[in-house]
This record gives structure tokens, C-alpha cells and sequence, in this order.
């Protein structure tokens, strides 16, 4: 029983490590953004995504940056888009 209880904390750690640390590495910033390795490196090397090399060899990621890039290029809902639609032309389009 206790290899159980081993196993879901060591789950519960690998889960929650993204709440706490600042600085991620590669392994972490795939987990953590849900993508593969091989293309979170295709991201670092077309300079798409942000990220450290202290050493010029190994890449870190800030975890705040992270959060911003997965955030951006924000797609407008239907609803959202018709409103603006809406909006224009009530004020008569392009003057």
C-alpha cells in the first residue's frame, strides 16, 4: 500500500510543479504546454517561442512568458465577431 501512496505523490508532484517553479526546462515546458519535445524545439529554433540559453546549450523557459505566448493570437468567438460586424456598421463604415 504504500508504493501507492508513493506513486500518487509523486503524480501530484509532477502535476503541480508548473504552480511553483519560475524557470522550466524543455522536458517540462512540453509537459506543461501539452506539446512534443521535438516541436517545442522546432519553436526554439525558428526563435517562435521565448526561452533562455545561460550556457548556449541548454534552454529554459519563463514560466509568465509561457503563459503570455499560449495566450496570444487570441481567436474572436462568433458572437464577438458579429458584434463588431454590428458596431461598424451602425456607425457607417469607413469615412
Amino acid at each position: 500500500m504504500s508504493e501507492d501512496w508513493k506513486q500518487v505523490a509523486d503524480l501530484i508532484t509532477a502535476n503541480t510543479i508548473f504552480c511553483t517553479k519560475e524557470v522550466l526546462t524543455s522536458d517540462e515546458t512540453a509537459r506543461y504546454m501539452g506539446i512534443s519535445k521535438s516541436y517545442l524545439y522546432k519553436l526554439t529554433m525558428r526563435k517562435e517561442i521565448p526561452h533562455y540559453k545561460p550556457m548556449g546549450k541548454v534552454c529554459y523557459f519563463n514560466r509568465a512568458e509561457l503563459e503570455q505566448f499560449l495566450q496570444g493570437n487570441r481567436v474572436a468567438t462568433s458572437a464577438e465577431i458579429t458584434n463588431r460586424a454590428n458596431t461598424y456598421c451602425r456607425k457607417g463604415g469607413v469615412k
